[in-house]
């Protein structure tokens, strides 16, 4: 299938170097970015899904580096919404084309070739999702990533005399299934959440300059070849939510600090 993408253009790194953090996926590496900071946000693995902690107000990016030895298409849903169309997300809809080894920033709701709306860490319903009738899948970044189909290669062309022969570029490597990585985004993990208003979403930010351009990509085959799914949600939350672990306060037997013999009131 053949359809027409974004070429993902190049971004300025924000990429923190803290241990901490770390990047999901093997073909394409995601990570979230806040924007405000610069901090790449700490990824969390719960109950069988990975998570980020947002904070209200801030802007963020998802982050993408292309692993994948050739070119690679990137469709990226966040709430459930296509980040470029504005669809209701599926797989074969647009998304982003990177090259080997692109790094490039997705920092928000695809307005023309050349403006975002920015993605904004926002309560449940001043999202985007919500806004527009869909909060059903708030609080959760999806990334389909699909290998390029081998171009074939042509049989070298006969020149004229006195004129060498010329033969066609050779494709790149072919392309090989991988197993998609499927996650439950269906419902919020249990934990002692007070209100669904609470939950963290996506806002339509403000009008950023994020140029790109169109460029052809055929897929190697219909499904993914991996599909990396990240749940966000604030750090208040997560904490409630036994998402992020706390430590565990020990009795001390003897609390009092150590000192010597007062003296007794004033009279």
């Amino acid at each position: 299938m053949q359809i027409r993408t974004l070429a993902a253009a190049a971004a300025v790194a924000l990429l923190s170097l803290s241990t901490q953090a770390r990047a999901v996926g093997s073909l394409v590496d995601v990570h979230v970015i806040d924007r405000l900071s610069g901090a790449t946000l700490p990824m969390y693995w719960h109950n069988g899904r990975w998570w980020v902690p947002g904070k209200p107000g801030n802007r963020y990016a998802v982050a993408l580096t292309n692993r994948s030895g050739g070119r690679a298409l990137a469709i990226i849903s966040v709430d459930g919404v296509n980040v470029v169309s504005g669809e209701t997300a599926a797989h074969d809809q647009t998304g982003y084309v990177l090259s080997h080894g692109q790094f490039a920033q997705i920092t928000g709701w695809r307005k023309n070739l050349s403006r975002v709306a920015a993605f904004e860490f926002t309560s449940l319903p001043d999202s985007y999702a919500a806004r527009t009738g869909r909060p059903e899948n708030v609080g959760v970044i999806g990334v389909a990533v699909f290998r390029e189909k081998p171009r074939p290669v042509s049989p070298p062309v006969l020149s004229g005399r006195g004129a060498r022969d010329e033969a066609a570029p050779a494709a790149g490597a072919a392309a090989e299934s991988s197993k998609t990585n499927e996650a439950d985004a269906s419902s919020a993990a249990p934990g002692r959440l007070a209100q669904r208003e609470s939950r963290l979403g996506t806002g339509h930010g403000r009008s950023e300059h994020a140029p790109t351009s169109y460029t052809d990509f055929e897929r190697a085959q219909s499904h993914p070849n991996e599909t990396i799914v990240i749940h966000y949600d604030s750090r208040e939350n997560l904490i409630a939510m036994g998402v992020i672990p706390q430590p565990r306060h020990a009795p001390n037997p003897f609390p009092a600090p150590v000192g010597f013999v007062p003296d007794p009131p004033r009279r």
